[in-house]
């Protein structure tokens, strides 16, 4: 019975600790579900989690009860709601919840001053990340086609680098007033939605006109931040390298929890990860939403692997991570033997620090 038991523990998995009456089958477990360091993990138990939301239900913040209870007494009682870390004494968990918890940035003032000065400084020679926010008014006989109308774009420091209002190229039927504050008078004189176009490609390839160039080069290509940047992307008539784009709509932790991954809206993320609230009530800035994902961004990409991480972590190193060719070889290796070889299906954000210019 015992040696039966001890077979049975051997067969766990490493990251989600789900057990395995055989090890061919726990094999098999790791080259699907894509384990990795990169996972988003209990402080109590180390359990990894496909996303944030997993691991908040994990802990007790969801409707189903967490797997482990003990997980969620520990972390009731020094845990921090927003980024999930566990600390040892509540005087450790005051200080970091009081640099944890942000409040919303304040719109700057005289937006249009401020981006002319911006264009006379030029947006040439940038460095970091930029993030691309828009507002949408209605198009079509009934309004509900979205229509570009205003756009914005930030730098990491949340200091605008363009902002202004974009003439469709249809006819607007619903300005949407109540939450876009946009009225006829902003979209008469605007610039056209080819001009904010060229502003914004300017911004992101450094006044380069080819996207062939790697991001860690000198003038090469800016990541782009943003929620939902196809749509945004489709709406200014733009394309941009999926390995530049960097949207937290589609990152998986930062995706729904489900057997299927879906987005979480920017309004939960802000409020959920970062501690404050946008799009409540009122007129809605694309400031609001650019710095808002440009913090989630910050935030994802500042979780590096406290453990180490290997040098060919890369997605080239994900389909040779469990070849069938080594099962013989795969099924002597230990649980944590097998989650050190294993490669998320996902480039981790975290990766980034290490081609900032």
């Amino acid at each position: 019975m015992d040696n039966s038991s001890d077979a049975h523990s051997r067969h766990r998995c490493a990251a989600c600790y789900r057990q395995f009456n055989r090890m061919e089958h726990l094999v098999e477990h790791m080259r699907s579900s894509h384990h990795s360091h990169h996972e988003p993990r209990c402080g109590v138990c180390g359990k990894h989690c496909r996303s944030i939301d997993a691991l908040r239900d994990h802990l007790g913040f969801g409707a189903s009860l967490p797997s482990k209870p003990a997980c969620a007494t520990a972390f009731q009682a020094h845990g921090c709601p927003l980024c999930l870390a566990v600390f040892p004494t509540a005087s450790a968990l005051r200080a970091h919840c009081a640099a944890c918890k942000l409040s919303r940035a304040p719109i700057p003032s005289s937006v249009q001053s401020l981006t002319r000065t911006m264009s006379r400084m030029g947006a040439r020679g940038g460095r970091g990340a930029v993030a691309l926010g828009c507002k949408m008014v209605g198009g079509g006989s009934d309004g509900t086609l979205d229509v570009r109308a205003r756009v914005c774009v930030v730098d990491e420091h949340e200091s605008i680098l363009y902002e202004s209002f974009v003439k469709p190229l249809i006819p607007v039927t619903h300005y949407r007033y109540e939450s876009t504050g946009i009225r006829p008078e902003h979209l008469r004189d605007a610039p056209t939605v080819k001009q904010a176009m060229r502003r914004v490609q300017d911004i992101l390839l450094n006044g380069e006109q080819s996207y062939s160039y790697s991001y860690s080069s000198r003038g090469a290509a800016r990541l782009l931040v943003g929620h939902g940047l196809e749509h945004d992307l489709d709406a200014l008539g733009m394309d941009y390298p999926a390995h530049l784009k960097r949207d937290t709509a589609v990152y998986p932790p930062l995706m729904k929890t489900s057997a299927r991954l879906m987005s979480n809206s920017l309004r939960y993320l802000t409020r959920s990860c970062l501690g404050y609230d946008i799009q409540t009530g009122g007129h809605h800035h694309p400031y609001d939403d650019c710095v808002a994902a440009m913090r989630l961004y910050k935030s994802m990409r500042a979780m590096r692997d406290q453990h180490g991480r290997p040098k060919d972590d890369d997605d080239e190193s994900t389909a040779k991570a469990f070849p069938a060719w080594r099962q013989r070889e795969l099924e002597r290796m230990s649980p944590e033997e097998l989650l050190a070889m294993s490669r998320p299906d996902y480039r981790c954000w975290c990766l980034d620090d290490d081609r900032r210019c």
